[in-house]
């Protein structure tokens, strides 16, 4: 099989091939795994964190890609849920020990066994992958293999971060960053909070104007005020800066929900943290860490209830590179996607 490896740690700044296009075995599935034929695959920004080291894979050479849409070819002895050709997802969380006190209390997103898809696996950027029966997710049939992928990990973990904001609707929700994440979160909160205002904070005009074509009633540079102090505000960006900046947008009594699996760049951003501006009278910051297998089910189930279809730039699997130095760049509309031959 094809598959785009990543095989050491490198910057996208000196290096514009961290990927290499390899010819691999097709892997064989375990007694609870089934083999997907991968037909399409998310790229997201958390694959830079890992080429760059600030999420790095337990051990290389690995496959990235947790966005995966594919078809069963073949399932182990003990996998006898999904049928053969049926059309299944996998996401970021590729498995969790089932155990512990976080995965029984439905928290499996906190095991201290968690691993991920595309990180501590093998992942999507090829044309075959195998995963656990029990951590792959029908897909609805009103997405394509290119619209559903992006629904796996940025509509997902929109979905968590939404929730995690306690938002209440004909509040003020800030999106702080206007990528795949964060486009999906404007298009849910218009369908489930048809009362409440979308300011949005981007560093580029493209995305600004992007997200008042879908219904943010603002949107600024990264640094400015909002018109209005913000009741809840989910920041999606790589970056230091943005935090502190978000935490002067919010109100009184306010939460922050930071989408980043890590941050990157200058951390004496920080130092700008004055209590009194931005921390003070209760306000709150939350982080999120990871997906739960329900997360995504309920999100898929909204998805289709909404008939929510990400806007998709579609690449071949051998432009792999092209699609992440472009997302390093901040060029961004919507989502993008890997398609397979």
């Amino acid at each position: 099989m094809k598959a785009m490896v990543m095989t050491r740690l490198c910057s996208l700044k000196d290096n514009h091939t961290p990927l290499e296009l390899m010819d691999l075995p097709v892997p064989i599935p375990g007694e609870e795994e089934i083999l997907l034929k991968v037909s399409a695959c998310g790229v997201c920004h958390t694959e830079l964190d890992e080429i760059e080291g600030r999420a790095p894979p337990r051990q290389l050479p690995v496959i990235p890609g947790h966005q995966v849409v594919g078809r069963v070819e073949a399932a182990g002895s003990r996998a006898n849920t999904i049928k053969t050709g049926d059309r299944v997802g996998v996401a970021w969380i590729f498995s969790a020990c089932g155990t512990c006190k976080f995965c029984l209390a439905g928290n499996e997103n906190l095991c201290q066994s968690f691993e991920a898809t595309g990180r501590d696996a093998n992942g999507g950027y090829a044309q075959y992958m195998t995963v656990a029966e029990s951590f792959a997710y029908a897909i609805p049939e009103l997405f394509s293999d290119e619209q559903a992928a992006p629904l796996l990990c940025a509509g997902a973990i929109g979905y968590r971060s939404l929730t995690l904001t306690g938002l209440k609707d004909g509040q003020r929700l800030g999106l702080t960053g206007f990528g795949a994440s964060g486009h999906l979160v404007l298009k849910m909160v218009k369908h489930s909070y048809p009362d409440t205002e979308v300011y949005v904070f981007a560093r580029s005009a493209e995305e600004r104007q992007f997200a008042l074509e879908l219904g943010a009633v603002w949107a600024g540079g990264a640094t400015e005020k909002a018109p209005y102090k913000l009741d809840s505000i989910i920041d999606t960006t790589p970056a230091w800066e943005p935090v502190v900046e978000a935490l002067a947008n919010l109100e009184s009594g306010g939460r922050l929900v930071i989408n980043a699996i890590r941050k990157e760049g200058d951390k004496h951003s920080l130092l700008k943290l004055d209590y009194p501006e931005h921390l003070w009278l209760e306000k709150e910051i939350k982080s999120v860490a990871n997906i739960t297998r329900r997360d995504v089910k309920e999100f898929l189930n909204l998805a289709a209830e909404m008939n929510l279809k990400p806007e998709v730039q579609v690449f071949a699997l051998e432009q792999a590179n092209e699609a992440l130095l472009e997302l390093k760049k901040g060029m961004i509309r919507g989502a993008k996607v890997l398609k397979m031959d």
